[in-house]
């Protein structure tokens, strides 16, 4: 595993930060099941890491390895089920959210396919669930770009991949935990002494510069791993491990013209959103708040990078919820966002994550629990995508609420946003509150739009 990779699964010492993410695909048709196998089957030769399970050091705190699970089984991993009645769209988020907070099997593979029919109007779901470490929010869209036709006959792609040859799946042992102690030692001392070569001629050339970067990379460091003491908000301060679901929708190119509008970004306009949202539910609830603390995970993926895996990194701070017009707010969203986007010590996020991951998981929890909330924008794809002869039509990602209250996800899916709530029930007790206020701060981002269109969806069409 990465350094990031490796924190996601260290998070899970405390059940409340337990990193499972959830994504429901509705389906205008039933799959054809013997085509869904093949097409799964033929998924996890292409991606191998759908066949693989980890396995830990037995003493140190080397990373654990990723090897071929000897007794992989894709009938384990790839389920059918009816929903029972009343069925529908609430039968699939209980069974989602249900199934996001059991935890894993970690002797097996961390990934379960479960296929729902019974939606009525003759359409299926499929409740998707993965392991955090296994990929963040971009890699599992590269990832399903890789397993899915784009056809509702079929994809004619080139020859599987071949498995890559299994590991001999034994744990890592004290000699594992030595050479990874020796490699990293190695990489630390090879970077720090390039560094030191070429902080030593910038020293000598431009002294005052030199010292003055120095500085801005220890305290964009400090930002980065300060802990956070108490909640900003003081509705949703409880933490437990029960979840909800729900979601909304937007139309995608007017809110995207909408934030434009105003000088900002489709991810500015999604967070104004929630900002405006998030106020109206505390003002339900007697509370005027000044700002929240968000978690907003900023990805480092790379054309280069192989499928599968974290590439991002999780950057915590104050958001606005003072400030009623929507334009105003996305502006000053955007000044806050992009500061952090540039931030110093954004490059050494794997650094961070390898020397947070020497700290006892307690801490890690200190850092997280006090955030608000987490808001994630997912590109998905702008064409329809096809499993099995059945086209998805909509496309929702829970991700975990990592310590905070809720999470808050928006995948991009053709025309439209799909916006998934993961809710923890200690801190918001009243769901249907929180999805209309965040339904009444979408509209108050659109009707920067002209002509303003509504997003009261929060079911399927």
């Amino acid at each position: 595993m990465t350094q990031t990779d490796y924190m996601s699964w260290r998070m899970e010492a405390d059940p409340i930060l337990r990193s499972t993410i959830v994504a429901v695909a509705v389906l205008d048709r039933v799959p054809d099941w013997p085509r869904f196998v093949d097409m799964m089957e033929r998924g996890t030769k292409r991606v191998p890491i759908f066949r693989r399970k980890v396995v830990t050091a037995s003493v140190g705190v080397a990373p654990p390895r990723w090897v071929e699970d000897p007794d992989f089984d894709l009938t384990w991993h790839v389920r059918r089920c009816t929903l029972t009645e009343p069925g529908g769209w609430d039968g699939v988020l209980n069974f989602a959210r249900t199934t996001g907070m059991a935890a894993f099997d970690k002797e097996r593979p961390l990934w379960e396919f479960t296929v729902l029919d019974g939606l009525g109007h003759h359409r299926a779901a499929l409740v998707m669930k993965v392991h955090h470490c296994l990929t963040d929010g971009v890699g599992g869209m590269q990832i399903a770009r890789e397993i899915v036709d784009f056809t509702r006959e079929g994809t004619v792609r080139a020859d599987d991949a071949e498995v890559v040859v299994p590991d001999d799946g034994r744990r890592p042992g004290p000699i594992d935990g030595l050479a990874w102690y020796r490699d990293m030692t190695g990489r630390i001392v090879r970077g720090v002494s390039i560094g030191m070569v070429r902080g030593g001629e910038g020293l000598i050339r431009r002294p005052a510069d030199s010292f003055r970067r120095s500085v801005d990379v220890v305290a964009s460091t400090m930002r980065l791993t300060r802990p956070v003491r108490t909640t900003l908000s003081p509705v949703m301060r409880t933490r437990t491990t029960r979840r909800r679901f729900a979601v909304l929708e937007a139309p995608l190119e007017p809110l995207g013209r909408a934030a434009e509008s105003a000088g900002g970004s489709l991810n500015d306009g999604f967070l104004a959103a929630i900002l405006l949202g998030m106020a109206k539910y505390h003002r339900v609830h007697g509370a005027e708040i000044p700002a929240l603390r968000v978690t907003l995970p900023i990805s480092l993926r790379t054309d280069t990078d192989p499928l599968g895996g974290n590439r991002i990194t999780l950057a915590r701070f104050a958001l606005p919820t003072n400030i009623e017009d929507p334009a105003q707010l996305i502006r000053e969203v955007h000044a806050v966002v992009e500061s952090w986007r540039r931030e110093p010590a954004i490059a050494l996020s794997s650094h961070i994550a390898g020397a947070l991951n020497l700290l006892p998981p307690s801490l890690l929890g200190n850092m997280l629990e006090h955030v608000d909330l987490v808001a994630s924008n997912v590109v998905g794809s702008p064409v329809p995508l096809f499993m099995a002869g059945s086209q998805i039509v909509r496309y929702y990602a829970f991700s975990p609420t990592l310590g905070s209250a809720l999470n808050v996800t928006l995948m991009s899916y053709t025309s439209h946003c799909c916006v998934g709530i993961n809710a923890d029930l200690g801190a918001v007790p009243d769901l249907e509150t929180l999805t209309d206020s965040l339904a009444d701060g979408f509209r108050a981002v659109l009707a920067l739009c002209s002509p303003a269109p509504d997003t009261a969806t929060v079911s399927v069409p």
